[in-house]
């Protein structure tokens, strides 16, 4: 049985005997049941992030006004009771609107993963400001938005939305083409056999010290131009073919030309300690980081020419390690940069546990990952970034996906965009972890958003479809969002539309076509 709360908008209701919120009280701490739409998740409780309690019970967000008479109650999303003005945009009568979580986490683990947080007819509002206003119900946004103007109105009926994609690890500013390399790869040459021919990452340095700036760009901004395409809001841009001072401030430049003209969010990482340039030992390199680099970086950030998020570094057998790791992650970390790095990828180096005992962000790849390193990780709230496919084009052992679950891992996924990699799209990133890495559709669809975000210490603003968060969305053309995922390659028809601070960067020209399935 259900009453009407006094002070309530009209067609919400809270069940009959359960204590109704007063004034003075958090709503953080009154759960309450909807009837309005189908039920999702209640928030978790403290220290327990990645696990909710059964679908149905409704926790209104702390980050909502306490007075009934201003909310209401939608899957932890709180609705005024009346609003006008002017809007960006508005995305009307969704039939599916995929928050993946709505209570203010900041990541998933294994049991958040396994509920996401849906709404069924609904629709959102996005503010000026680029930030998402109200979420709920499609007949309750419309009565509430009745008298607002929109810069932009798009009918999402029978339609998909979802938050915008994050691509937690790439690689995409530098020169030279490498196709040629693929083909010694399917004849049976590894990784580290055709870098220690000259070839790999050091036939792509000296072509990106080669070229200009202008052309660098030029192919950096055709790349996230496809990323986002594919659905990518966010992205992790990293420096790292240059192996010098001067190359990889011009890479660096290269990615803030790009954060400050383009729409699409960057997370830009320094990754001079990509491999040893000829000429050097690992020592000598990672004493030019530490007493050339890193003080320059640090000199151009707070000048404001650059602006750079995380350190990352290639911890490998044969390139840099454990020691010099240690060294290079401590030095950039003092230097204010975000602990970010490649790790136990081709040999077991204990990254993990070096990440875990610096308070690394993330790590990335994994795939020789120790039971010690995942163990450190979980307890460390590291995020491990999964790359399915680089396993995939390397024939690599396929990372852990789901002992990392299983044991407490954040798990996200990065598409490591780079020559060796060539893959920009993050619905297909997502398929791959499904199908070689055992992960569930909605596992793979939180590692590529919310997790993703953690990973790069944004999940305070992107990752997620909630009230004051970016308004980073995707629509696509299916009236179920397992399609994005389920179509291997199908993203270029299936989405209609991607969204950046509530502003159309990308419309597919076959978007009225009927739904794709």
């Amino acid at each position: 049985m259900s009453v009407w709360v006094p002070g309530a908008p009209p067609g919400i209701t809270f069940p009959w005997g359960w204590a109704t919120p007063r004034p003075s009280t958090p709503f953080r701490n009154s759960p309450f049941r909807c009837r309005v739409l189908l039920p999702t998740s209640r928030a978790a409780p403290a220290g327990q992030e990645g696990s909710r309690s059964a679908p149905g019970d409704f926790e209104l967000s702390g980050r909502l006004p306490f007075s009934p008479a201003t909310i209401c109650a939608i899957g932890g999303i709180g609705l005024p009771a009346a609003m006008a003005g002017e809007y960006r945009l508005l995305l009307a009568n969704a039939r599916q609107l995929v928050l993946v979580c709505g209570h203010g986490e900041q990541y998933l683990l294994r049991e958040g993963m396994a509920r996401l947080d849906v709404l069924h007819d609904a629709s959102l509002v996005v503010g000026l400001d680029g930030c998402i206003k109200a979420v709920g119900p499609a007949d309750a946004i419309r009565r509430r938005f009745a008298g607002a103007t929109f810069e932009s109105k798009i009918d999402c009926t029978g339609k998909c939305v979802l938050p915008g994609l994050v691509d937690a690890h790439t690689h995409p500013v530098w020169a030279g083409d490498r196709v040629h390399e693929f083909a010694m790869k399917l004849a049976g040459a590894s990784y580290m056999e055709i870098h220690q021919a000259g070839g790999g990452i050091h036939f792509t340095v000296e072509h990106t010290r080669k070229a200009t700036e202008e052309e660098l760009f030029a192919t950096f901004k055709d790349r996230l131009e496809r990323m986002c395409r594919a659905g990518s809001t966010l992205v992790e841009c990293k420096s790292g073919y240059g192996l010098n001072l001067e190359t990889e401030l011009k890479m660096l430049r290269v990615i803030e030309r790009a954060r400050q003209s383009m729409d699409i969010g960057i997370s830009s990482t320094y990754c001079g300690a990509h491999s040893v340039p000829k000429g050097k030992t690992a020592i000598e390199a990672t004493d030019d980081i530490i007493n050339n680099q890193l003080p320059k970086l640090k000199e151009l950030q707070q000048s404001g020419e650059i602006h750079v998020n995380n350190i990352d570094v290639f911890c490998e057998k044969g390139v840099f390690d454990l020691d010099s790791t240690r060294r290079i992650l401590q030095a950039g970390k003092e230097t204010g940069l975000q602990i970010n790095f490649h790790g136990d990828e081709l040999h077991p180096m204990k990254s993990a546990e070096l990440g875990a005992e610096l308070g690394a962000q993330a790590i990335s790849h994994l795939e020789e990952v120790s039971d010690e390193g995942i163990t450190a990780m979980a307890k460390a709230k590291c995020a491990a970034v999964l790359l399915p496919t680089t396993a995939y084009m390397l024939r690599l052992k396929q990372p852990q996906a789901r002992k990392m679950l299983d044991e407490g891992v954040i798990v996200a996924l990065g598409s490591d965009f780079n020559p060796n990699a060539y893959c920009f799209s993050m619905p297909m990133v997502m398929h791959l972890a499904c199908v070689n890495m055992k992960m569930s559709m909605n596992e793979a669809l939180a590692a590529a958003t919310i997790n993703a975000a953690y990973a790069l210490g944004k999940s305070d603003t992107h990752g997620s479809i909630e009230i004051g968060k970016q308004g980073d969305l995707v629509i696509i053309n299916s009236s179920r969002w397992e399609h994005l995922i389920y179509q291997f390659g199908g993203h270029q028809t299936l989405i209609d539309y991607v969204i950046i601070k509530g502003k159309i960067v990308y419309k597919n020209g076959s978007c009225d076509m009927v739904s794709s399935y």
